[in-house]
């Protein structure tokens, strides 16, 4: 038997469960009491579910009274969703998996029972194949795989229930606790169950009531290079996009994609109006952040940028880059941590790239309003590390991880290959409070429960209604962690535990709802393509069983920071970037110069230098350097001894700019200036052959010096 056998005149979904044609992504209200007074009998197929007619209805019966009534039968595993799912109300259906042990069971009959209702809803389904998921042929390459399921996981049996189906099951489960049994039975007319297997859920009243902004990424390893997080390749930077979603659509939207540069860690103010976000440039200025009010097409521009590397307690030659930045609930300021060190490794393996975290840093804030950007008094002593600072609802206090500081790589420590390595550079985090008094800080304290446990806890968010910090806890390190499960405990410090959401494999990135009842968070558990998931957060703190997100981006691609924005779906369309088009200009001039157009090279990289210089392009030194260089390929010495002049004002510690200059200056009949510019890029850099030749070839002869 089929399901096209069982289909008759199709009744209207809107007149089967009065949902009509209502967008579920908007919250619906509270339903005090079941719409199912009788039982319904529906096949679902490809399409609409269709009615049962009065044979198949006895059919559907007798398989369930006799699958009820068996002592024992072959065991049917759901193994998505989890027993004791909530699921927020304006969510759209989940895909159901499950393994049957009855070989030769061919479709299923699913009841579903309502707590408190003496109606069941019946289902015929086929099952079939869990669906393979879109491939971006874009995002593979050397280092990564094309995605293929586990084998396990390619012998489940799947089903989404069809809209109507779900909107029948959340409304009668709304509040109350709904059980679904999987009957498997095998032919046309088959009557007595072969298996059985079942899982309850229900429907919260709590709508999740806000999109989630999160980050799209290709899994593409880049070879690792000390102190710098790099974990795609230069030329995969340009795939990464920015998307929102809404759980209660299959789609997302792009906001963001095709940067020439790397952005990435974002915040939004809590009440959704203004953004927060890094935005870095290669070999540039990676403190720059984009701060800007959020409407339905966002500009950052130039002058929306600032650069932590305006601190003016930084360390002398040290370029900061602003770790984990964060804005403050009314989007007036927005703290982070400068004057970092940073242990990073980036691995070849797809499935965990690289591995981060500060070892050294102090927490320091930016106002809007002044411009000012200040240490915070309390957790500014270099002898600790201070990094993912979050504030109160309040705005008050700022919670963040600290633990002593160090170099990131001691000396004669092997370099870990892998993440969770035993050589990984050990550091253990501690969550601390301090109050923020207006940027003048306080005393640190730790917070109770999340500190001196022997772990390392980091990566702290409080709940809306400041209740509840959930934190990342893990052996070593922070963010990204295999091992990594999220735990909560009271702001005010407490007992701490585990939350029952936490997946076997990787959990971070968290962020809470704007009305602080859904908790969503990356992790690996299901596939090495980083997903996100939700959870439902009582009152007394419990987590309620991961639900997937599904569709938010292709099959082969990670999704990561995942971030509520108290806004509608619909307000926020599109994220444009001019501030960032000075490096569309770089790239496009270094394609040319690689190609040898010097010519049209240069054009590029005037383009790229031109307009207002703020003080976040302060980094423009490698534009400069590679336009004196085409301009020597194109014989202009004078032109190319400008560019170099400059590209060694904003980056003094160049070896191939000292060299060159030097080069030009011997040419020009300069030799003393020549000489003290290629002694500076041997003292730099002895290892470089060509100043070397330079100098060799400026030394006298013995014929000179007779």
């Amino acid at each position: 038997m089929t399901a096209t056998r069982y289909v008759v005149p199709i009744l209207l979904a809107g007149l089967l469960f009065g949902c009509g044609g209502s967008d579920t992504s908007e919250p619906q209200p509270p339903v005090p009491e079941p719409e199912l007074t009788s039982d319904l009998f529906l096949v679902e197929g490809d399409g609409e579910p269709a009615e049962a007619g009065d044979t198949l209805r006895q059919q559907i019966l007798e398989v369930v009274e006799s699958g009820r009534s068996a002592s024992s039968l072959p065991v049917l595993t759901v193994d998505y969703p989890f027993d004791g799912t909530v699921y927020p109300r304006d969510m759209v259906s989940p895909t159901m998996k499950w393994h049957d042990e009855a070989g030769t069971a061919d479709r299923w009959v699913v009841d579903v029972e309502f707590e408190g209702v003496a109606a069941h809803l019946y289902l015929l389904v086929q099952g079939g194949p869990a669906p393979q998921g879109e491939i971006d042929p874009r995002a593979l390459g050397e280092a990564n795989e094309l995605y293929r399921p586990t084998a396990y996981q390619a012998s489940a049996e799947t089903w989404k229930p069809s809209s109507p189906v779900w909107e029948a099951v959340r409304r009668n489960s709304l509040g109350r606790n709904a059980r679904l049994t999987f009957f498997g039975l095998e032919g046309d007319d088959g009557r007595k169950a072969l298996s059985r297997g079942s899982f309850a859920m229900s429907t919260s009243v709590d709508p999740v009531g806000a999109p989630v902004f999160y980050r799209d990424v290709p899994l593409m390893p880049s070879k690792t290079t000390e102190g710098v997080i790099k974990p795609l390749d230069p030329g995969a930077v340009p795939l990464i996009a920015w998307r929102l979603k809404s759980v209660g659509r299959d789609d997302s939207r792009v906001l963001l994609e095709d940067m020439p540069t790397c952005a990435n860690c974002h915040s939004f103010s809590a009440d959704g109006e203004t953004l927060g976000m890094d935005i870095d440039g290669p070999n540039g200025d990676k403190g720059a952040y984009g701060i800007v009010a959020v409407e339905e097409t966002m500009t950052i521009d130039a002058a929306d940028v600032i650069s932590w590397n305006r601190f003016e307690e930084r360390p002398a030659g040290h370029n900061t880059f602003g770790f984990l930045s964060r804005m403050s609930p009314d989007g007036r300021y927005t703290l982070t941590t400068v004057n970092e060190a940073l242990y990073v490794r980036n691995f070849q393996d797809y499935k965990f790239s690289q591995v981060f975290f500060p070892t050294r840093g102090i927490l320091a804030w930016h106002d809007r309003e002044t411009g000012e950007i200040k240490a915070l008094p309390g957790a500014d002593d270099p002898k600790y590390v201070h990094c993912n600072g979050v504030w109160t609802p309040d705005g008050n206090e700022i919670i963040f991880a600290r633990a002593e500081a160090g170099d990131p790589y001691p000396r004669g420590k092997p370099l870990a290959q892998y993440a969770g390595d035993p050589n990984e550079r050990q550091l253990k985090y501690d969550l601390y409070r301090i109050p923020f008094n207006g940027g003048k800080g306080g005393k640190a304290e730790p917070v109770q429960g999340a500190s001196a446990n022997g772990m390392s806890n980091s990566f702290p968010k409080v709940s809306p209604d400041g209740r509840w910090i959930v934190y990342t806890q893990c052996s070593n390190g922070q963010l990204m962690r295999p091992d990594g499960k999220l735990h909560i405990v009271p702001l005010e410090g407490g007992e701490s535990r585990e939350l029952a959401c936490s997946l076997p494999l990787m959990n971070s990135w968290h962020s809470f709802s704007p009305n602080g009842k859904w908790l969503v968070w990356s992790s690996k558990s299901f596939t090495p393509y980083t997903q996100m998931f939700l959870s439902h957060l009582d009152a007394d703190g419990n987590a309620s069983p991961a639900v997937l997100i599904e569709n938010a981006t292709a099959a082969n691609r990670a999704v990561n920071i995942p971030e509520f924005v108290n806004t509608e779906y619909d307000a926020f369309k599109k994220i444009d970037v001019p501030a960032v088009d000075h490096w569309r200009h770089f790239a496009r001039g270094a394609e040319l110069a690689d190609a040898g157009d010097h010519q049209a090279a240069v054009a590029e990289y005037r383009q790229s230098l031109e307009g207002k210089q703020h003080d976040w392009r302060s980094n423009d030194w490698q534009t400069h350097a590679n336009m004196s260089k085409s301009l020597m390929a194109l014989g202009d010495a004078d032109g190319a001894l400008e560019h170099i002049r400059e590209s060694l004002r904003l980056h003094p510690n160049n070896v191939e700019m000292h060299t060159n200059y030097g080069y030009l200056l011997l040419q020009k009949g300069v030799p003393e200036e020549a000489l003290a510019h290629l002694d500076a890029a041997v003292k730099i850099d002895p290892y470089q052959a060509r100043p070397w030749f330079c100098l060799l070839y400026t030394s006298p002869s013995p014929r000179d010096e007779d």
